[in-house]
């Protein structure tokens, strides 16, 4: 009788690689004993492969090296080219390896990481210059690709304290053989991979038991490239920016801002004003004094029509606690408008800025043209600057 033997089986009947005893140590997900977890940081640094659960499903984890690597290949049975996902333990450590981060990004990873979201970065060429100086040459082709990098921070005390206390960078691909399901439990990892890997971490059932959503973030849209734990619509959510433009009555200085920022962060995008939001970016505007349903003054609305920007539609609004309170960015027109931000909303002290930077802009109502003029010159050339801010 003939019995199937797979391509694994035959490689390690024949000797390829030696089965070995896996090693299984229990541990705590949430309150990790530091210990355990030492152990096996060790061993990832020596070139060992080591599965441990995370808050979607089980990783394998392997030192970026390209003999540690190849033998996540052989044990993974990895077909065709696939580029591994680098995974990090602090957010922070992103700047590690990525340099220019755009606005949506950076709020993506300040509101999503750790968590369950892959992030796939596009590098510029200094970038991966920089990245070839820290990585092998043959590691860096595992996880490049068209100029281009993957990022995980997951949300698993286990999992970031093990990447934090390991030396080389790591990676985690899901703890399966390619073409299988991802594993979600420490039986289900040996099922697939016991006597192949040196070590798992037995930390019980993930949490959601299904992999992250791998998102790229380009200048002219969110991408989604797998599908996962969080939706699109909430990776929407969780990476718009919100800017804001504050003066005193909301119906000069900060409408014409808002008209302004609006047109030339739409030709930095290279798309239209009214797509603005479907691209990831909230402009809004508001008065510290303002009283609720004026026009703009006509001066504001000849100023723009004059460089292609209608705001004859605008309507004041005073500016709240409330509408403070998922703002990214906020621009005030002189000191006593800060002042009137942070005393609604301490916490907004960190979001907010001087449109002009060092400059306070003066309020032209009751002015004539020439001081509309020169309030709305000080105002577009400080918008130019704030628009070239966003790395975009």
């Amino acid at each position: 009788m003939k019995i199937a033997v797979n391509p694994l089986q035959r490689r390690q009947i024949f000797g390829t690689f030696h089965l070995m005893q896996t090693k299984i140590i229990k541990i705590d997900s949430d309150k990790p004993d530091v210990e355990k977890i030492k152990e096996a940081a060790r061993l990832l640094d020596s070139g060992g492969l080591v599965a441990f659960p995370t808050e979607t499903v089980y990783g394998i984890g392997c030192r970026a090296q390209a003999d540690s690597l190849a033998r996540l290949d052989e044990v993974k049975q990895r077909i065709g080219e696939k580029h591994y996902t680098l995974h990090i333990g602090r957010k922070e450590d992103v700047r590690k390896y990525v340099s220019g981060i755009s606005a949506r990004a950076e709020k993506l990873i300040r509101k999503g990481w750790p968590g369950p979201i892959s992030i796939v970065f596009e590098l510029t060429r200094q970038e991966i210059e920089k990245v070839q100086g820290i990585l092998e040459r043959e590691v860096f082709a595992y996880m490049y690709k068209d100029n281009s990098i993957g990022i995980r921070c997951p949300d698993n005390s286990a999992a970031a304290m093990l990447i934090q206390n390991t030396v080389w960078p790591i990676v985690a691909p899901s703890a399966n053989i390619t073409g299988r399901e991802p594993t979600t439990q420490a039986q289900e990892v040996l099922d697939q991979f016991d006597g192949q890997i040196d070590l798992l971490l037995d930390g019980g059932p993930c949490k959601y038991r299904k992999g992250s959503t791998v998102v790229k973030i380009g200048k002219n849209e969110l991408q989604i490239l797998r599908p996962g734990v969080v939706s699109k619509d909430e990776l929407q959510s969780l990476s718009t920016i919100n800017i804001l433009f504050v003066c005193t009555g909301n119906i000069c200085r900060s409408p014409i801002a808002k008209g302004l920022f609006q047109k030339y962060l739409a030709k930095n995008l290279e798309c239209k004003v009214d797509r603005l939001e479907e691209m990831g970016y909230k402009v809004d505007s508001a008065g510290a004094m303002a009283i609720p349903g004026l026009k703009a003054s006509s001066e504001s609305v000849a100023f723009c029509a004059e460089r292609g920007v209608d705001i004859s539609t605008h309507r004041s609004r005073p500016l709240t606690g409330d509408l403070l309170l998922d703002c990214d960015y906020v621009y005030v027109m002189c000191q006593a408008h800060r002042q009137h931000v942070v005393s609604l909303r301490p916490e907004a002290a960190k979001q907010s800025w001087l449109l002009a930077e060092d400059q306070e802009i003066p309020d032209p109502i009751g002015g004539g043209e020439q001081a509309y003029k020169r309030s709305g010159a000080l105002i577009e050339e400080a918008v130019k600057k704030r628009v070239a801010e966003f790395l975009l």
